[in-house]
C-alpha cells in the first residue's frame, strides 16, 4: 500500500470515527443525565475533560498562553461549551436523542442565515434558500405526530438557543483569530467553561449526586467526557486542516440518520411514520443547501 492510499485510509477512518462520535453523543447525553441533574453531569464532565486535555497538552508540549488575546479567544470558545452544551443538556429532558441530532443538523443552515442577514459575510443563493424551506418543512412532519415522537416545544427552543450559541462561538473565535494551536484553544475554552460552570452550583446544590450511577449512565458520562469532549475535537481539527469544509459538512447529513437509528435500537426510541418522512425531507433540504458547494468540489472539471 503506497503512502497516498495509507493517507486516504487514515483520513477516512478518522472521518468515520468523528461522524460516529457526533451521532452517538446525543444518546450518551440522554443516558448520562437519566439519574442525575443534567447540570451536575455537565460540571463533572468539564472538569474531567480539563484534566485529560491538560495531560495531552503536557505530552505533546503545546503551550497554553494566557495573554489578553488568548484569554479572549478562550472565552469565545467557551460559548460553544458552557453556552451550547448547557442548553443541549437541558433539552435532553424534553427530546429523544435522535431528534436532538436532527435539530442540530440545522446548524450550518442557521450559520448561513446569520452570515447572510447579520454579518453580511456571504450571500445565500436561491437553491440554498429553497433548501432551508424544504428542511423546515420536514420539521412540520416531525411535529405532526408530536405526542408519539416526543417532540416538546421547550426542547426545540433550547436546541435553537444551543445552536445560536454554537454558531456565535465559531464566528467570534474566527473574528479574534488568536495565534493558538487547536489543542491549546480547546483546552483554554474547557478551562473557562469549567470555571464558569461553578456559578451553577448554588442553584443545583440540593441535587448533588449521592450514589454511584448505573453502568449505562456511567458509560454515557465517560463517552461525553472522553470521546465527545476530547477525541471528537482532535478528529475535527485534524480533518479541517486536510479536507475541504464542504467534505466535513457532509457529516450534517449522515449524523442525524445514524443518531435516529442508534436511539431506536439502543434506547427504544420510537420513530413514527411522520418522523421518518420528516427526517427524509430535512436531509433532502440540507443536501440542497450544500449542493452548490459539493458540486464545485466533486463534479466540476
Amino acid at each position: 500500500m503506497n503512502s497516498n492510499s495509507s493517507s486516504l485510509v487514515v483520513t477516512a477512518s478518522i472521518y468515520a470515527l468523528l461522524v460516529l462520535i457526533w451521532a452517538t453523543t446525543p444518546l450518551a447525553i440522554v443516558w448520562s443525565i437519566a439519574e442525575y441533574h443534567p447540570m451536575w453531569v455537565l460540571i463533572i464532565r468539564y472538569f474531567g475533560a480539563c484534566i485529560i486535555a491538560l495531560a495531552i497538552l503536557a505530552v505533546i508540549r503545546n503551550p497554553l498562553p494566557f495573554d489578553k488575546i488568548s484569554l479572549k479567544s478562550y472565552v469565545a470558545g467557551s460559548l460553544n461549551l458552557i453556552g451550547a452544551q448547557l442548553f443541549i443538556y437541558l433539552a435532553a429532558n424534553y427530546l429523544t436523542s435522535g431528534l436532538m441530532a436532527l435539530l442540530f443538523g440545522f446548524s450550518p443552515l442557521i450559520a448561513g442565515l446569520i452570515g447572510h442577514v447579520i454579518l453580511k459575510t456571504h450571500k445565500l443563493v436561491a437553491l440554498q434558500w429553497f433548501g432551508m424551506v424544504v428542511a423546515v418543512s420536514g420539521l412540520v412532519f416531525v411535529f405532526a405526530d408530536s405526542a408519539d415522537s416526543k417532540v416538546n416545544p421547550i426542547g426545540v427552543v433550547l436546541m435553537l438557543i444551543s445552536m445560536v450559541s454554537y454558531i456565535s462561538s465559531i464566528f467570534w473565535v474566527k473574528q479574534i483569530n488568536a495565534p493558538l494551536k487547536p489543542m491549546s484553544q480547546a483546552t483554554g475554552s474547557l478551562l473557562v467553561s469549567a470555571v464558569g460552570s461553578l456559578f451553577l452550583i448554588p442553584f443545583i446544590w440540593q441535587s448533588f449526586p449521592t450514589a454511584l450511577p448505573s453502568s449505562q449512565a456511567m458509560f454515557g458520562f465517560l463517552f461525553t467526557m472522553i470521546l465527545s469532549s476530547i477525541v471528537a475535537m482532535l478528529c475535527y481539527f485534524w480533518l479541517i486542516k486536510r479536507l475541504a469544509a464542504s467534505t466535513v459538512s457532509l457529516s450534517n447529513v449522515m449524523t442525524p440518520i445514524i443518531a435516529l437509528v442508534l436511539g431506536a435500537t439502543l434506547n427504544h426510541e420510537h420513530i413514527s411514520t411522520y418522523t421518518f418522512v420528516g427526517v427524509a425531507i430535512v436531509m433532502f433540504g440540507i443536501v440542497l443547501y450544500f449542493w452548490k458547494e459539493w458540486k464545485v468540489q466533486y463534479f466540476s472539471g
